[in-house]
């Protein structure tokens, strides 16, 4: 006998759904029976999401957005769309829309330090802060808020100074949000990839990856690669995620359908006692 779907007929928003991480979360949440609102600046991408996924219940479909996270309108107009759509507030919420724009802390320009943290940080704040208020305004207690912060959020990491610290106050908005929203049955919990194979890796700028890789394992970054030195050479041949892949204990990077997993479980009532949350999906990575 199959397993019972843990959110059959559970509406679920998933920022950032049309690629990468939010795309396997959009496919796993399906798989176990939520309707799925696909968002994303891209809203083709989100619609590509949409093709992908299993049907849901008879006359429930899924369906895909257009939202730019880090404005209040747009956000706005995504929950009123939705509403209009589905007749009732997301009772699972997922933020996984963000950029990076790698550059050491000398070089960062204060445009691209704004940019990331517009979209990483104030994308998750207004997201979260929407649908909090669409489920306490819906009258019906409970409701799992799922937001994607970085293990680099906790450490730190060369040529990634917006992007650490945009997520570092992921993690912090999170806490906070569990501890103010409990008192309505909502549980606000933030997931940590590490190295994970999406398209987002293989942006990681030559000079930046360098600079990693020529890092012992003593240093105050430990990010040697497993007690063996990278190649410093820009001229290496392998790709940013092969390259990564050294670095991490298990040695390999991670799947995208690996994080999804600890979403979905987060959102099922598997995790009905368990708020506030870090949960680190890293292959052990900074161990």
């Amino acid at each position: 006998m199959a397993a019972p779907l843990r959110l059959r007929s559970t509406l679920a928003l998933v920022t950032g759904g049309g690629s990468g991480i939010g795309r396997a979360v959009c496919a796993r949440l399906a798989e176990e029976g939520a309707l799925v609102a696909v968002a994303d600046q891209n809203e083709a991408g989100a619609a590509e999401t949409v093709r992908g996924l299993p049907r849901g219940e008879p006359g429930q479909e899924h369906e895909a957005f257009g939202v730019d996270v880090s404005s209040a309108q747009s956000v706005g107009e995504l929950m009123a769309r939705i509403q209009a759509r589905f007749s009732a507030p997301p009772r699972v919420c997922v933020s996984c829309a963000g950029i990076t724009m790698d550059e050491f802390l000398l070089k960062q320009t204060e445009a691209a330090f704004d940019k990331v943290l517009q979209v990483n940080l104030k994308g998750t704040f207004l997201v979260t802060q929407a649908v909090a208020r669409g489920l306490v305004e819906s009258g019906v207690p409970g409701g799992s808020i799922i937001n994607m912060g970085s293990i680099v959020g906790k450490v730190g990491n060369l040529g990634q100074v917006s992007y650490a610290a945009s997520k570092a106050g992921v993690e912090g908005l999170t806490k906070t949000a569990a501890k103010e929203l409990a008192r309505f049955g909502i549980r606000c919990n933030v997931v940590l990839p590490g190295f994970i194979a999406t398209p987002m890796t293989d942006k990681v700028p030559p000079k930046v990856l360098q600079k990693i890789c020529a890092l012992s394992p003593g240093s105050p970054f430990p990010l040697g690669c497993r007690g063996a030195p990278c190649s410093p050479a820009i001229s290496d041949p392998s790709p940013p995620a092969a390259q990564f892949a050294g670095m991490v204990p298990l040695g390999r990077l991670g799947d995208p359908k690996e994080v999804a997993d600890v979403c979905v479980f987060l959102a099922s009532d598997e995790s009905r006692y368990i708020t506030g949350a870090s949960v680190e999906v890293t292959g052990g990575l900074f161990l």
